[in-house]
């Protein structure tokens, strides 16, 4: 019988795809440990948090994280601008707003427009389709 064991260096086992990769943007940091956590919850690798659309668009032009998960209440900046100017630096980026259930919907940027918008309180379920890019499996609870 051959040799059974791979030629050193190398696994039997295929390399495993990096996880989708995420940045967080929010004021307070209350919403960002919690937007942290359900983004790792749904197997996401959070690249990194700010608490305005300047440092958003920084960390994204860094990282090209897979998505943008921003709450409309940033300590500097808008997310309308923030929205325009991540789709400027990475136009295949996915952006999705998290906004308070009283306040109006945001209105679409120009050709830039976020992916999805979640209004508080929103349910897990909720947060795992805004997350989910088209075309691909629901992401796992």
């Amino acid at each position: 019988m051959g040799d059974e064991n791979p030629p050193s260096g190398q696994s039997l086992v295929p390399p495993a795809s990096p996880p989708p990769s995420a940045v967080v943007a929010a004021g307070d940091e209350e919403t960002r440990v919690l937007l942290r956590g359900l983004l790792r919850l749904h197997h996401f690798q959070v690249l990194g948090e700010a608490e305005g659309s300047s440092r958003t668009l920084e960390l994204v032009r860094q990282h090209h994280p897979s998505i943008v998960v921003a709450d409309v209440n940033l300590a500097e900046g808008s997310f309308a601008t923030l929205v325009a100017d991540a789709r400027s630096a990475d136009p295949h980026v996915r952006i999705v707003l998290v906004a308070p259930a009283s306040r109006p919907q945001p209105a679409a940027v120009g050709p830039s427009v976020p992916d999805a918008i979640l209004y508080r309180p929103f349910r897990i379920r909720q947060f795992a389709e805004a997350l989910r890019a088209p075309g691909s499996p629901t992401p796992p609870l």
